[in-house]
């Protein structure tokens, strides 16, 4: 006897692959290799929230209304982040890792898939109090022109800031983190200053391409989205951005260990996911 959960589920699976292909080809968005389980999930949302009958549904209004499509792409992006998130990895790299970077004359970070910039700001207020931001120029990229826009004008949620000063502290901050913004009944407002050394821009980690010389590249909690093939993908994009002997630090949840790029890269800190790129 057929199991008709497991044919239904089929011929989901199949509608979401012709969905993403269609993606693909209108407008250039690339999600094919993004983990099953996580497209599932957002597009399941997306298909409940916008009352259509099925994955067949709405892959016509993706073809045919753009501000959808849109819409939609806002669910696949990832924007889970905070300021000084995993603040003992912040201390690390306050340790640790800054002292390697002040032996460069000048140093580029490359921040991919920054979401809405929280942690691109904390690094920027890290690299300030060890005296490096001057000598630094840190990019912070996404596909998400919504969570880009937001980076930019570095405002956030003032209930935010009780655990963002909690990271800040247990990170090794020097200084109060309320010195780095002013406040209103709503918001925190970071200080324009600190955005001086950061350039945001548009860029698709899929399709786009590398950065070059970087000294440290950090990436943390997107790959896990990916399946095996893309994530080895973009480890061979990072060590082609990284100079030798740069850095690369991932999410807590993400490893080199089972990729082939492995053998390109030193743990230099195995727990907190930082290595070096081999010189």
């Amino acid at each position: 006897m057929t199991n008709t959960t497991d044919d239904s589920k089929e011929v989901e699976d199949l509608e979401i692959a012709l969905l993403l292909e269609g993606m693909f080809k209108r407008y250039g968005y690339d999600f094919r290799d993004y983990s099953l389980a996580h497209l599932r999930r957002r597009l399941r949302h997306r298909m409940e929230s916008s009352s259509l009958p099925d994955m067949g549904a709405m892959l016509h209004r993706v073809l045919h209304d753009r501000s959808f499509f849109e819409l939609l792409l806002r669910d696949l992006s990832i924007n889970v982040t905070e300021m000084f998130r995993d603040p003992d990895i912040y201390l690390r790299i306050r340790t640790e890792v800054v002292s390697r970077l002040k032996t460069y004359p000048f140093v580029k970070i490359w921040h991919a898939g920054c979401a809405t910039g929280e942690e691109v700001y904390s690094m920027a207020i890290l690299l300030h109090e060890e005296g490096l931001l001057e000598r630094c120029q840190i990019y912070a990229t996404d596909f998400n022109q919504i969570a880009l826009k937001k980076a930019k004008a570095g405002i956030y949620a003032l209930d935010q800031i009780r655990q963002f000063t909690a990271n800040y502290q247990k990170s090794g901050g020097r200084e109060s983190l309320s010195d780095y913004y002013t406040a209103d009944d709503h918001s925190v407002i970071l200080k324009n200053w600190l955005k001086k050394k950061v350039v945001f821009a548009d860029h698709n980690l899929v399709t786009d391409s590398v950065f070059s010389e970087m000294q440290l590249v950090v990436c943390r909690n997107v790959l896990i989205y990916f399946n095996r093939e893309l994530q080895n993908r973009i480890f061979q994009t990072f060590y082609e951005s990284l100079c030798p002997g740069g850095f690369l630090w991932l999410g807590s949840k993400e490893s080199l260990r089972l990729s082939p790029m492995n053998k390109h890269f030193d743990p230099l800190f195995a727990d907190e996911k930082i290595y070096k790129r081999e010189l």
